[in-house]
């Protein structure tokens, strides 16, 4: 690869995937906050870039994809690309990547973990006690083994997450809309029988005008009274205003979320009000060993697109 300008929407990118890109002859740039499409526009006018590692829901709108003149590739740092106009790159020629499946189990774990301190009211416990409390033989958990976990979108992450509720004894059944096996769990084929049998719906699937507000009051009111929601997925998939009605109501019993419609969460949001709700910061493919895994395989993507190599179908977005 001839020298190129590799932009990364970031202040960092792990070492070893820098080594990737200035061993292929790349020289790497950085951008500082608040990368929007000002600064996105504005850097583009700037001068060349032949490739962007993509951190972050960078908006990468028509307007900044017409500035980029030189761009051949946004290589997503990660697997979520909803904040790239997908049929403007197709139509300028950009390729558009993503590091498929290297953060999978990290997400799974996070969302197994979400699981069991919703199903073991883990953080009320901890309230409890730490305002001096103590229920002792009068408190009666629910048990994780034998619920059933119902799991919407079975790419890498759905298929891990699956395999490690099964491994805990959970009953896993899969939405696959046309039928096909998911690994020997059960499967149906419509949304609204799987969140009637789900006692944990755990979310997997990608944002898309699809999957939009996939999960809002009807569907809550579909769900068992009491259930447990859990989304690594895209905020946007839920209703939050609904989510916030249905766990006030009970009808369901607990959520635990680590994406949002708008991130960071916004102050006034009825989300950070509710006890019956565990929030974490969108970090659960956030862990040292995922991060590296991503960040090489988003180098590797860049890298190979520029030297005109084919990428993983799995890899290929546009």
């Amino acid at each position: 690869m001839d020298q190129t300008t590799v932009l990364v929407t970031a202040g960092q990118l792990v070492p070893e995937a820098q080594q990737i890109l200035r061993d292929a002859g790349a020289c790497i740039e950085f951008m500082a906050e608040p990368v929007d499409e000002a600064a996105l526009i504005a850097r583009f006018a700037a001068g060349p870039v032949h490739a962007v590692v993509l951190r972050g829901s960078r908006p990468f709108t028509a307007p900044v994809l017409a500035a980029a003149t030189t761009l051949k590739v946004i290589a997503k740092n990660g697997a979520g690309v909803d904040s790239v106009d997908l049929d403007e790159a197709k139509r300028l020629g950009i390729a558009v990547a993503v590091a498929a499946g290297a953060n999978a189990d990290a997400v799974a774990e996070h969302a197994l973990a979400l699981m069991l301190a919703l199903q073991r009211e883990l953080p009320r416990l901890d309230r409890l006690v730490r305002a001096g409390g103590w229920e002792g033989s009068g408190h009666q958990g629910r048990d994780f083994r034998g619920a059933t976990v119902g799991i919407v979108g079975y790419g890498s992450i759905g298929r891990a997450t699956a395999r490690l509720a099964a491994a805990l004894g959970a009953r896993v059944v899969v939405l696959r809309r046309d039928g096909s096996a998911a690994d020997g769990h059960a499967v149906v084929t419509e949304l609204d029988a799987l969140l009637a049998r789900a006692d944990i719906l755990s979310l997997h699937c990608p944002l898309t005008e699809t999957t939009r507000g996939l999960i809002g009051r009807r569907e809550m009111a579909l769900m068992k009274r009491g259930a447990l929601l859990v989304n690594t997925a895209r905020g946007a998939v839920v209703d939050e205003a609904a989510l916030a009605e249905a766990l006030r109501s009970g009808q369901l019993g607990g959520a635990g979320l680590d994406t949002f419609e708008t991130e960071p969460l916004r102050a006034g949001s009825p989300l950070r009000t509710l006890d019956n709700l565990i929030l974490t910061p969108h970090v659960a493919g956030v862990t040292r060993d995922a991060a590296r895994r991503v960040a090489t395989t988003t180098a590797r993507n860049v890298v190979d697109v520029l030297a005109g190599r084919a990428l993983p179908a799995a890899h290929r977005v546009a």
